[in-house]
């Protein structure tokens, strides 16, 4: 494997010429800010990064990194948990200059490029009254979020992202670019849709859009001494509520302002709520939920761009992050004690635990249509230690594993790819579950030589 630094200058000079796009070496004065992560725990330092502004600069990249046996990664939003966009002494293809969204209202259909980020696309859609299943922040980027699958705010009424994928084009390890779908290289189409960045780069993305202007939208907060009764009756509400209901429960701390001082500092069992029915059914809907009696409820009609950037402002770039994350079929009473144990002991502010249900819509596909294996799974759980200050990262990382490792056995076994760091071939074998099998096909097809490994790799 060379090292980009050992590299012959005139070599890369001559890369240079090939790129419309910029090329950034470690000798430039833009190249600690473009290397930045979302995730400040985690520093690399590639040998050269290479933003480009079109197909033929990720065609000419890929074939560089490729012939000259360089450690490649592939960086879209960059707010991937374990750093994976990024990598040391190799090639980076930075894709934030892949911007483009057209929105066709014949068929409902968005075409997205590779670098695009999702409050890019909700703005863009949410004019047409259309809006795409994605995640829960607004600066995630749209090719990661996609290829790890897509849980998110609509997930029961209208599935997940990869659900809503209709077809993508990509460059290939091979430097060639193909267009996949359900008719074009079908194995391939399967195997992005939840297979993560494994099998090449995607430049752009087509989705199917669903008619949706505004939503019901916002948290419910109660103390955390009540997690544990929260916790069994919306285990029992969730999966039955109409589709157009979707919460997800977290163990919180309320940092400050907008919330009212009284909750400040506090810790709290909280479900952030998103109804995309009719305002008239809301009021009923939501019955069994003010039922509860929750302490603080913010509930109110805004535009579904607005319940999407809700928590952007406190989760900027440049944070320390930690994450861990399972699938589970029940909140047993095994689960809920230890939500109450370690949602007890939140270390900073903005460290939290979140369970996503997977019911309706998500759970109508079957665990072998896309490589996303858990349809049955009723929760994709995830636990993250967030802090600005580096001091904390210790902090916040024995505070996630120790609640990880508290949950994990009573879990399903594997976890949602986007939600996980580098934590071995094995770890990736259990989430894939039986369709890890299948991926291994595709990639030996596509990439034998695993150009693209510093992802959540399917070893070929």
């Amino acid at each position: 494997m060379e090292m980009v630094t050992e590299m012959d200058a005139g070599l890369i000079a001559s890369f240079k010429k090939q790129i419309r796009g910029e090329v950034v070496l470690p000798s430039d004065v833009n190249f600690d800010d473009s290397r930045k992560l979302y995730n400040a725990m985690i520093d690399k330092r590639p040998g050269i990064i290479v933003k480009c502004v079109d197909v033929a600069d990720v065609m000419a990249a890929v074939n560089f990194a490729r012939e000259n046996h360089l450690l490649l990664a592939v960086r879209g939003g960059g707010h991937n948990g374990g750093g994976l966009g990024s990598c040391n002494d190799g090639l980076v293809i930075d894709l934030s200059g892949l911007k483009s969204i057209r929105v066709d209202t014949s068929d409902n259909t968005v075409r997205v490029g590779g670098g695009n980020l999702w409050g890019e696309v909700d703005h863009a859609t949410h004019a047409f009254g259309l809006a795409i299943p994605s995640g829960m922040i607004s600066t995630t980027g749209v090719g990661g979020l996609t290829l790890g699958g897509g849980v998110g705010y609509l997930s029961r009424k209208f599935g997940l992202t990869i659900d809503n994928l209709l077809d993508a084009d990509m460059v290939l390890a091979d430097g060639s670019f193909v267009t996949v779908n359900a008719k074009q290289h079908p194995d391939l189409f399967w195997a992005i849709r939840g297979g993560g960045g494994n099998f090449g780069v995607v430049t752009s993305f087509k989705f199917q859009a669903h008619p949706l202007k505004n939503v019901f939208g916002g948290p419910t907060l109660w103390p955390i001494e009540k997690i544990e009764e929260i916790m069994e009756w919306f285990d029992d509400f969730i999966h039955d509520a109409p589709e157009d209901l979707n919460g997800f429960i977290a163990t919180m701390v309320i940092p400050g302002a907008p919330f009212p001082e009284s909750l400040h500092h506090r810790k709290f069992c909280g479900i952030v709520w998103c109804y995309t029915g009719r305002s008239e059914t809301f009021q009923e809907v939501f019955k069994p939920v003010l039922a509860q009696k929750p302490e603080f409820e913010h509930v109110g009609e805004m535009p579904y761009p607005s319940i999407q950037t809700m928590f952007d402002g406190l989760m900027p770039p440049g944070m320390q992050w930690y994450w861990r994350a399972d699938f589970f079929n029940k909140l047993g009473p095994e689960v809920r004690a230890g939500h109450l144990k370690y949602g007890s002991k939140i270390p900073t502010p903005l460290s939290q635990m979140h369970l996503y249900p997977i019911s309706g819509a998500a759970a109508r596909v079957g665990d072998k249509d896309t490589p996303w294996a858990y349809r049955d799974a009723k929760y994709a759980g995830v636990i993250v230690g967030v802090d600005p200050d580096p001091a904390n990262a210790d902090k916040i990382t024995n505070w996630c594993k120790d609640y990880y490792n508290e949950l994990h056995p009573h879990s399903s076994g594997g976890a949602y790819s986007n939600f996980m760091m580098e934590e071995g071939q094995e770890r990736v074998k259990e989430s894939y579950r039986q369709n890890y099998g299948k991926l291994v096909e595709v990639k030996q097809k596509y990439d034998p030589n695993n150009l693209f490994r510093v992802n959540q790799n399917i070893a070929p």
